[in-house]
């Protein structure tokens, strides 16, 4: 069966950009691949963080993650700093990884010009990227756009370490774009984010919904309601294609065009759909954070189902690369 790996940095509470851009993809895939799904915690701290809140942030990754439908018994979830391969393998494929490709990634060019002294971790955030889907030699990974060059860096270092080290060892693993249009934020100008304060948290209560989707950005042509608009351009056009059927996708459409509705009809509508899926995810989460010992221990349960297939894979890269094998303990 074909393997999936993906991982989400534990920026705490799940937002409606998190789910429609990836979260909705992978219960999608749980039920069609062998999925290993990871909270990145080792990724997230290559930025400025608060080390107070990152246990609490995983830990609400998590209620986020199984409360949206990801299934312990159909995939693995976990945290990637509870497994120790992945750093360990990271630090392996270093030595395969040219530094030149590091610094031409354009995240890293991006994050680095914000910062006076650049820190290590983050130029070799890629390499750790690559451990993480090398180290259970995941063939596909879900991936949007702007992620591909990552990939592309993935595969190269695979193809270095099997040139040099055992042929045709780790498979190159190639994207399974998602066909989710990138989600800005309610503001209609960035991407959706915390920081920003531009999202609809996954839990939030029916009426903080249209609290916040009354005000978003539409299509700018549609000054008032007989104006006709431009779904194709309207951020909550996209929206409603993650939420709303696809007769109702047609209706906002064809209603847009012809000013058959204002934007705040098109919002009640993408409300009342919204809350009608998002509600049994907030009612899943409140009963996860009712029962802390529980979510502890499907997190706990997923790291040794990882464990087990990572250090495999870490005991045949040790021996394929000439290292003096332990004692067995």
């Amino acid at each position: 069966m074909t393997r999936v790996f993906s991982g989400i940095q534990p920026s705490g509470e799940l937002h409606v950009g998190n789910y429609l851009g990836a979260v909705q993809n992978w219960v999608r895939l749980q039920h069609q691949h062998d999925c290993l799904f990871s909270i990145v915690d080792l990724h997230a701290i290559t930025q400025p963080y608060d080390v107070a809140t990152l246990a609490q942030r995983t830990l609400d990754m998590a209620v986020g993650l199984f409360a949206s439908g990801l299934d312990p018994e159909k995939c693995i979830v976990f945290v990637q700093s509870h497994v120790a391969e992945h750093s360990e393998l990271s630090w392996l494929l270093t030595i395969v990884t040219p530094l030149g490709e590091l610094e031409r990634q354009t995240q890293f060019k991006d994050k680095s010009q914000r910062q006076e002294s650049i820190p290590a971790g983050l130029l070799n955030y890629p390499i750790l990227q690559a451990a993480d889907v090398l180290l259970y030699k995941a063939n596909l990974i879900p991936v949007g756009e702007d992620q591909v060059q990552h990939l592309e860096l993935m595969r190269e270092i695979a193809r270095r370490w099997n040139t040099r080290f055992a042929a045709g060892y780790f498979p190159e693993p190639q994207p399974l774009l998602t066909k989710t249009k990138r989600v800005l934020g309610l503001d209609g100008q960035a991407k959706m984010s915390k920081s920003l304060g531009n999202t609809v948290g996954l839990f939030d209560s029916p009426e903080t919904i249209w609290e916040k989707l009354r005000p978003a950005a539409t299509d700018p042509a549609r000054k008032t309601r007989k104006d006709p608009g431009n779904p194709d351009i309207c951020n909550i056009f996209t929206i409603h294609q993650g939420f709303s059927p696809a007769a109702t996708q047609a209706e906002v459409a064809h209603k847009c065009r012809t000013a058959g509705w204002g934007c705040l009809d098109c919002k009640r509508v993408l409300a009342d759909n919204m809350i009608a899926t998002l509600t049994p995810i907030r009612e899943r989460a409140e009963a996860l954070r009712r029962d802390p010992p529980g979510l502890i221990e499907r997190l706990r349960a997923g790291a040794a189902k990882a464990r087990a297939r990572a250090r495999v894979t870490i005991a045949e890269v040790r021996d394929r690369m000439g290292f003096l094998k332990p004692a067995e303990t």
